[in-house]
Order: structure tokens, then sequence, then C-alpha cells
């Protein structure tokens, strides 16, 4: 019976592409909390979410690392290398031997560290030329994860977001549903029951010609990738005036999820 969890990561556990009420992002961490809380005894469960959008993964063990260790939490989940592994000239070696000191710090304090793995990035248009990077960070991570026992949320293996319904517009985070999915995905890692089949089949649909998808991908570039590559190009990130949303009650979070529903 899990007590307390950390989320500990970037703009994937954040929650970015899954807005609540506020204009604050949920997510699949969040979402996932609430699945935990749900197997305590009303106000007998803790939840903190670290993870800030953008954060490298020196980052992420300079910010985020010691304050989950402070806190030595039940559950931690760790994901992190995917924004060193999609910048150019990184070496997923080396990004998996500086992940594995960090995880080393979590499993010595924490009862439970589940690791992520990337997604499989084929049909991601700036991201599928990385996808034999991504594999190979993935193998690290699986083999780190062995080492030390720790459970894999392996988001490469879950078919149902390979669907573009479960991405958000900027094709690069999850939508709400895919937010959901992976929610769903973490709760089966731990042998949780849960609610709904995270692979379910999407409803059928409806074809689309060649000339709505280039429409699509022109207004995309327009408006997701030329920003992206202008934050590259200037030093910048996403995340350099965001903080983190802390330690959150499941109850506030069921009822952010309700509001948008």
């Amino acid at each position: 019976m899990i007590g307390s969890y950390v989320a500990v990561g970037d703009s994937f556990t954040e929650g970015v592409g899954d807005p609540g009420p506020d204009g604050a992002f949920v997510g699949w961490a969040d979402r996932f909390a609430v699945l935990l809380a749900d197997r305590r005894p009303e106000g007998d469960f803790r939840y903190t979410n670290l993870a800030v959008r953008g954060k490298l993964l020196d980052q992420i063990v300079a910010d985020q690392v010691p304050r989950a260790v402070d806190m030595a939490p039940d559950l931690v989940s760790f994901c992190a290398g995917g924004n060193d592994i999609i910048r150019p000239g990184t070496d997923p070696d080396e990004v998996a031997e500086r992940f594995e000191r960090a995880l080393a710090q979590l499993t010595a304090v924490s009862g439970t560290v589940m690791v992520t793995t990337g997604f499989d990035t084929r049909g991601v248009p700036v991201l599928k030329h990385l996808r034999g990077k991504i594999a190979t960070y993935n193998g690290h991570v699986r083999a780190i994860a062995d080492r030390y026992g720790c459970p894999v949320l392996d988001l490469w293996s879950l078919r149902s977001v390979r669907d573009r319904r479960a991405w958000d517009a900027d094709r690069l985070h999850l939508s709400p549903e895919g937010h959901t999915r992976v929610a769903l995905r973490a709760g089966q890692v731990l042998g949780l029951e849960v609610p709904a089949d995270p692979e379910q089949e999407w409803p059928p649909l409806p074809p689309r010609g060649v000339l709505d998808a280039r429409r699509d991908n022109v207004a995309w570039a327009r408006e997701f990738l030329v920003p992206w590559i202008g934050r590259r190009l200037r030093g910048e990130s996403s995340g350099d005036h965001v903080t983190a949303k802390g330690a959150l009650s499941p109850d506030d979070i069921r009822m952010r999820i309700a509001s948008v529903a």
C-alpha cells in the first residue's frame, strides 16, 4: 500500500498537453496519484509533483532529486534524459551513465522507483529520425532498472499512443486522453486494478486527404516547430520561468479533472 508518491521529471511528468481549468497542467502523474490515493484511507496519502517542462537530466538531478531524497517516499517515478537525447550531439550511453547515478540516489531512500522509457517516435515528424537513438537509451534504462530492481513504465510498447488523438496539437506532448492511458498503464505496472484498459481501441476516424494532412503540417510547423527551433538557437527553455506544482491533494486533482472532462 503506497502512502506517499513523488513524481520527478520534465514536461511529460509535469503534464504538458493536459490542461486543467486554471491553465495549469494535470498529466499522467497526477492522474496516477489519484489511482494510488483511491487505495488508501481518506487523507492518508501524500503526493508531490516536482517535474518542470524543458529540464535536462543534470537540472533534474540538481533541483528535483535531492528534494525527492529528503522526502523518502514509498514511490518515486523518475523520467529524465529525454530532452538530452533529442539534442544534437548527445551520446545516449553517456546520458544513461548519469541517469544511473541519479537512480542510485533515489533507490537508496525510496521503497520503489518506477522508471519510464521514451515513446516510439516513428510517427513524429521532428523526432522520427532520432528513433534509433531513443531506442538505444531505452535499452539502457531497462538494463539499469533490472540492476536496481525497478519497475519500468514502458512507453515504447504502449500501442494506443501511436494514434494522433493521443497527442497534443504540438505533436510533442500527450493529449488528456494520452496522459490518461499512460496513468492506467502505470497502474498496471504496479499491479493495480485499473478502471479501463490503456490499450482500448480508438473509435474509427474519417479518412483524411493528402491536402488536409499537408495543411495541418504547415500550420503545425508555423505554430510549434519554428518557435521550438528558435528557443533551441537562443539557448532558452520552456521551463525557464516555471515553478514545480509541488504538493497536491488528490481531491483537488479529481475536481480539476472533472471540471474539464
